[in-house]
């Protein structure tokens, strides 16, 4: 890309990096040096001088910078140094690669200058009328010294797009309030996460992209220490290489989350792959580069921050596997490839995804926030059959998703509560000497899976350190069998391993309620255990707790019980048990969401966990009723009641005992007549309503024409005496012409699609259901989608718009835009919709709203 008449000034903070490495003995048989281990050395350009190298790469414009001719021939004393031993590592952490590559193996750190002000370098042949001005800016002298800013921030008049790349956040430097009173319009700050977490703003890490967007917005509103920051109109926080939040106010402040949805903030570069520093530094150079391309095709400066956002998180991450070459010193540094697409480069733009990030005014409602819900123009039931369909990877594609080993899961909560509890396992296993084994809950009900998760999240660790040990409380009937088992755990200890130990039941009762309690107190916070007048120590080990009794930590809490006399009874008992004593040697815990919902209120995303667990079963278990190309051979009948039903009497394993139940030995697809008799789904599902979700499509594809003629003769009777309505329209059902007719079944057939939108589903019932009356919000949204599904099916069947209506020609005026349609015609079709619910009740079909929303999304 040439764009040499756009001209780009970059000034900052200047650096020189030292890197060492080692190298074995040339030989064995020259001089003294050449059998030792050789020390090489080599300087880089750092700071400002990395990124005049980087913009240029990226850009292809006239860049105007500092400049150093030899960095080997300088006397560099006069420099700030950053030292660092590097070394080669694996250019992938987790794939089948075998190159190598030098990276940063131990950060030394700095050597200042003699004089203790690092020195700064001029710009050379600095231009005041640059287009745009990039500064590095790492809180090194250069924010003060105006000498050497560039001559489009000290000369009135100039309004050069700034990039300012601020290493330290805060507002009482002479170059921030220079910027603050000349240049706010057009400058764009830019900032790492960790800079802003070292100023005290608590963003949490590496939780869930959702957490993590909210977490900021709040912040940007209400930390004082970020108030200055909300003067930006453009403001761009980097989340290590996956992500990164770009705030935009041009009168009402917006932030929009941009991330990679494979991965979570950290997670890229793994412990064996060695560091490199100038991310930053490659991520400003991205956006550079888009708004260089942006200005070429006078594209808006917020659209060119977007895509350059995109660009910038992609070029950071080809920056780091490409370190410094596989020949330090000899490949060229930075490597210009990072800022070119390839057909086998590891990532795209494309798959950086954006969503607005959004803040409900009920901050009760905050954890109802989910991207998959934004991020997907299709309901949550399309999204989950289309999981059963063609698998997580096809239908979840742009959606975070969490992975630990064979786990898998998209619920917010759950990834949460997940990566909570591995970050501190992987904090308690890499501690050295840990006095006390690491203690957390998990509860769910029977069924749910909770030995499983926690299980692979540990494996997904330290799978050869990890050894799991299982002991079921219940199943105890003295307390010298604990004993029995911390002696085992010591065992484990003593091989070298780390014991994963699950105490299955803990909140049984033991000679009273919660009676085991007290017998895990010492352990838990000593790390020791009594056997008559001997104190044993137990070693390094993790405690999973798993609850029997009660499917949430706030049920074992008692925070559910609503009568004010029952929860003061449950609380005095629980502290004679011990029960605050045992929770606070907890370190985390987990309420693990199994295929029922378990709030109706709350849980939203049963139904994607049922089917992401149904995919799996078949993918398990059949494999024959997967296609080539990932597509399941299941009936839609069967697959609508194995998502619908309400309640699964079993969890997870009655899902899996219908499927074990079903004859699909030899099945090519598994159609209805393949599944277990009515008596038997009753063990496991309310086999009542299992049937009719099951033959919801036959109940309602039967009812299609009379359906379709109570619509008719309902807008007949309505409209008797409208003169202004067309006469074809208001004939006797037997009098239409088969035109009108099928236009009608058409309407009628697509009634339950129409009310996905606005969050209903039809259901068929055995009685007379009550008549739903829709908003005006609901019907604003129904009359439109009507009409556009109305002018799909009258195209398909070869209409077109014409100034006036022509059977023969098939035109008709109506065959345009919502917005564009007289109001009489929006009024009939109002009319239309508004008779619905009355005509589905007729026939003994329920409109019911989906069970997977937020209360704050009914209220429509």
């Amino acid at each position: 890309m040439q764009c040499n008449n756009f001209k780009i000034v970059i000034s900052g903070d200047i650096c020189i990096n030292s890197l060492y490495w080692t190298t074995d003995p040339q030989n064995n048989k020259g001089l003294n040096w050449q059998n030792s281990l050789n020390i090489h050395s080599v300087l880089m350009p750092g700071e400002a001088l990395l990124l005049a190298k980087l913009v240029t790469l990226a850009t292809g414009s006239c860049v105007l910078s500092p400049h150093i001719q030899d960095l080997e021939s300088i006397a560099s004393k006069e420099y700030l140094r950053a030292m660092a031993e590097v070394e080669l590592f694996p250019m992938f952490g987790n794939k089948k690669n075998n190159d190598k590559v030098y990276r940063v193996k131990r950060l030394l750190g700095f050597a200042g200058p003699v004089s203790g002000e690092p020195k700064l370098l001029p710009i050379a042949n600095d231009d005041a009328n640059a287009e745009m001005v990039i500064i590095d800016d790492e809180n090194n002298g250069y924010h003060s010294n105006e000498e050497f800013w560039p001559l489009a921030l000290k000369m009135p008049d100039k309004t050069p797009i700034i990039l300012y790349k601020m290493s330290n956040p805060i507002n009482t430097t002479l170059l921030w309030k220079n910027l603050e009173k000349n240049h706010m319009d057009k400058t764009i700050v830019i900032i790492n996460s960790d800079d802003l977490r070292s100023k005290g703003v608590n963003i949490s890490r590496s939780l869930s992209w959702e957490r993590t967007a909210q977490d900021f917005v709040w912040q940007i509103n209400n930390s004082p220490n970020l108030a200055f920051l909300t003067q930006c109109r453009h403001l761009v926080v980097l989340f290590g290489l996956e992500g990164a939040i770009y705030y935009k106010n041009e009168g009402v402040p917006e932030s929009c989350l941009y991330f990679l949805p494979y991965e979570f903030e950290g997670e890229f570069i793994t412990d064996s792959q060695g560091k490199m520093s100038g991310f930053t530094s490659c991520f400003v150079s991205g956006i550079a580069r888009s708004i260089v391309m942006g200005h070429e095709n006078n594209e808006d400066l917020a659209a060119s921050i977007g895509e350059g956002i995109r660009e910038g998180i992609v070029a950071a991450q080809k920056y780091f596997i490409e370190g410094f070459g596989k020949n330090i010193g000899v490949a060229p540094f930075p490597n210009p490839d990072i800022f070119l697409e390839g057909e086998d480069d590891f990532i795209y733009k494309e798959h950086v995804q954006d969503v607005v990030i959004r803040l409900a005014d009920n901050v009760s409602c905050q954890s109802c926030w989910y991207i998959l819900k934004d991020n997907s123009s299709t309901n949550l039931a399309e999204i989950a059959y289309n999981i059963v369909k063609n698998g997580v990877q096809h239908a979840l594609k742009f959606i975070p998703i969490a992975q630990f080993g064979n786990l898998q899961t998209v619920d917010r909560g759950e990834i949460e509560s997940y990566r909570s509890i591995k970050n501190l396992m992987t904090e308690y296993i890499s501690t050295a000497n840990a006095p006390r084994p690491l203690c957390m809950a998990v509860f769910g009900t029977p069924g749910s899976g909770k030995s499983f998760g926690v299980t692979e999240i540990a494996s997904s660790i330290a799978p050869r350190l990890i050894k799991k040990l299982n002991f079921n409380l219940s199943q105890l009937s003295t307390s010298l069998e604990l004993i029995n088992a911390f002696h085992k755990v010591r065992d484990v200890c003593l091989e070298g391993k780390l014991p994963l130990v699950f105490f299955d039941e803990f909140d049984s009762p033991f000679g009273e309620k919660l009676g085991w309690l007290k017998y895990f107190l010492a352990p838990m916070q000593d790390g020791v255990f009594r056997e008559g007048d001997s104190l044993h120590s137990i070693g390094k080990a993790i405690f999973v707790f798993a609850g029997g009794t009660s499917s949430t930590l706030q049920d074992f809490c008692g925070e559910d019980i609503e009568d004010e006399q029952e929860r003061k009874r449950f609380l005095l008992e629980f502290k004679g048990a011990k029960g605050p004593d045992f929770l606070s040697r907890l370190r985390g815990y987990v309420n693990i969401l199994g295929p029922n919902q378990t709030n109706q209120h709350t849980d939203q995303l049963f139904i994607i966990r049922r089917a992401m667990l149904l995919r799996a079963l078949l993918e398990r278990k059949v494999p024959h009723l997967i296609k080539d190309k990932g597509e399941a051979q299941i009936d839609n009948g069967v697959l609508r009641a194995m998502l619908k039903i309400p309640r699964y009497k079993h969890e997870s394993r009655s899902m899996e005992a219908i499927l074990e139940m079903s004859l699909l030995t030899n099945a090519k697809k598994w159609e209805q007549s393949y599944l277990p008799s009515q008596e038997q789904l009753k063990l496991h599902v309310d086999e009542e309503e299992f049937l009719r979700h099951l033959m919801h499509d036959t109940f309602f594809s039967e009812k299609i024409e009379s359906l379709a003629i109570a619509i008719h003769e309902k807008y007949r009777e309505i409209n008797n005496h409208n003169t202004n309505i067309d006469s074809e329209l208001l004939k006797k059902w037997e009098d239409l012409d088969e035109d009108l007719k099928e236009s009608a079944r058409n309407q009628a057939r697509n009634i339950p699609n129409a009310l996905l939108t606005i969050n209903y589903d039809v259901i068929s019932v055995k009685e007379t259901p009550p008549i739903v009356e829709f908003t005006q919000r609901e019907l604003d949204m129904l009359v439109a989608y009507e009409h556009t599904h109305w002018c799909r099916y009258r195209k398909g069947a070869g209409w077109k718009k014409g100034n006036v209506k022509d059977k023969t020609k098939k035109t008709d005026p109506t065959i345009v835009n919502w917005n564009s349609l007289p109001k009489e015609n929006q009024y009939k079709i109002y009319q239309m919709v508004t008779i619905w619910p009355e005509i589905l009740a007729n026939a003994n079909f329920k409109m019911e709203r989906l069970k997977f929303l937020c209360d704050c999304e009914t209220e429509m």
